[in-house]
């Protein structure tokens, strides 16, 4: 049986070839056997072979004496708030959030939305899957849940509605799930909206949603210079990750919008801890620091963040990749919370995007991560490491290698979930000397 579908967070792979109906049941009964879950949240992406997939998750679920609680169509973000809202034993998210439209997958959480993976549960049931197994005496049973009403009451939660001022906003769902919450919010907010992509479309007609990619952005950058709006939103498939877009058009490095958020927390908690990844790191400490706070370094990815967050009880979190972590969400990360959030800062401070956003960038210019193929990524990192090692003032390897100059830094590290070899750049106000060693390092990183 091929279990190459199984990854360090999730399980991600081809179908039907990696992933398949026999696979997914049989994965489903493992769940329950490896958790000992008696009640299950289930939901599945806007995909093609979602629905058929999650039939097969459900009757293995059910056959494994667990009651499965189906929220039908849905974002990975609502499987997180029906776990712990609900009280739930856990909950599975059929999804391959951004991968390409043949894939398909699935985001485990445990009770209290914890997040299942290689290093608490994963590896164990990817071991049970190609066992034998029994039908429980008793079979569980499958309940409809609608939790959007819950579920949109807890989004609007973060927000004084009454002070949102009517922006005109450009959101872009890509024909992924995240129109379908659009949808419900309008007649909530106050907002002007320009749709873009917002009916779901499993056969992606204009491809995979995937903000991070630049030709993607060019709809939404479009149509706030049309309109003339306040400001953008984009989302990936299964809007976990949101990405905005200031009035001019620009698209806003997600480095800068953990730095935007973290303040907002601090003002009503001072002395919080706030969580951030290693990649670019200067702004987000130096705007916590001013505001109070404590900035905590962890490693990339979703399953540590909410690890290191859960440790420190931390009241936010954020990665430069556009995850954003919330305590009140279970430490989980929103898609939906973040452009609210940025919405109600806007509407308090009087403030456009660009305005609060321009001096960071001119702070601390990044960047943006750049990727690059590349067949032997260790001896790559290796000879970087070599190359700048005499001329470092501080060198850490909390994830990947960073290396810290005083005027500048970089980090370069390797993907968790691709063959690629990712790295970030950035300096203390100074954007040719960024660039400059940007070239540097790529040209070396190719000889």
């Amino acid at each position: 049986m091929d279990l190459t579908a199984f990854k360090a967070y999730d399980i991600r792979g081809r179908v039907p070839d990696q992933l398949n109906e026999d696979v997914v049941e049989r994965i489903g009964r493992a769940y329950v056997e490896v958790t000992g879950a008696k009640k299950l949240v289930v939901g599945y992406d806007i995909r093609l072979s979602s629905p058929a997939l999650a039939a097969a998750l459900i009757k293995g679920v059910t056959a494994a004496g667990c009651d499965v609680f189906d929220i039908g169509l849905s974002g990975t973000e609502q499987i997180y708030f029906s776990t712990f809202f609900y009280e739930m034993d856990g909950g599975i998210a059929v999804t391959a959030s951004h991968n390409p439209k043949d894939y398909n997958g699935m985001k485990m959480v445990g009770k209290g939305s914890r997040p299942i993976s290689s290093d608490n549960g994963l590896l164990d049931i990817k071991d049970r899957v190609s066992g034998d197994f029994e039908d429980a005496a008793q079979a569980g049973t499958v309940h409809q849940l609608n939790v959007m009403d819950d579920y949109i009451n807890h989004l609007l939660g973060y927000v004084d509605v009454p002070n949102l001022k009517p922006y005109h906003v450009v959101v872009n769902a890509g024909n992924g799930g995240a129109g379908m919450i659009v949808d419900v919010l309008e007649s909530r907010l106050p907002f002007k909206y320009t749709k873009l992509l917002n009916e779901p479309d499993g056969h992606f007609p204009n491809g995979v949603p995937n903000p991070l990619l630049k030709e993607n952005r060019d709809a939404t950058r479009a149509a706030i210079l049309e309109q003339k709006a306040d400001f953008g939103v984009a989302w990936d498939g299964d809007f976990d990750r949101c990405f905005l877009f200031d009035e001019t058009g620009r698209f806003i490095e997600g480095y800068y919008i953990v730095g935007l958020l973290a303040e907002q927390f601090l003002l009503k908690e001072k002395g919080a801890r706030i969580i951030h990844d290693p990649r670019l790191t200067w702004n987000t400490v130096e705007v916590v620091e001013q505001a109070g706070g404590v900035a905590v370094e962890s490693k990339t990815g979703h399953a540590f963040i909410k690890a290191r967050m859960r440790e420190e009880d931390a009241v936010y979190g954020g990665e430069m990749s556009a995850h954003h972590y919330f305590r009140e969400f279970a430490y989980c990360d929103s898609g939906m919370i973040p452009w609210l959030l940025v919405a109600a800062l806007m509407s308090r401070s009087g403030k456009t995007l660009s305005q609060l956003i321009d001096e960071r960038i001119a702070r601390f210019p990044a960047s943006g991560e750049i990727n690059r193929t590349i067949d032997d990524a260790k001896s790559v990192i290796a000879k970087v490491e070599a190359a700048y090692t005499e001329s470092a003032k501080e060198i850490s390897r909390v994830d990947g290698l960073s290396m810290d100059f005083g005027e500048w830094r970089f980090n370069l590290r390797m993907s968790n979930t691709e063959p690629l070899v990712r790295l970030n750049v950035e300096s203390r106000g100074d954007q040719a000397l960024m660039e400059a060693k940007t070239d540097e390092l790529l040209t070396l990183m190719a000889e």
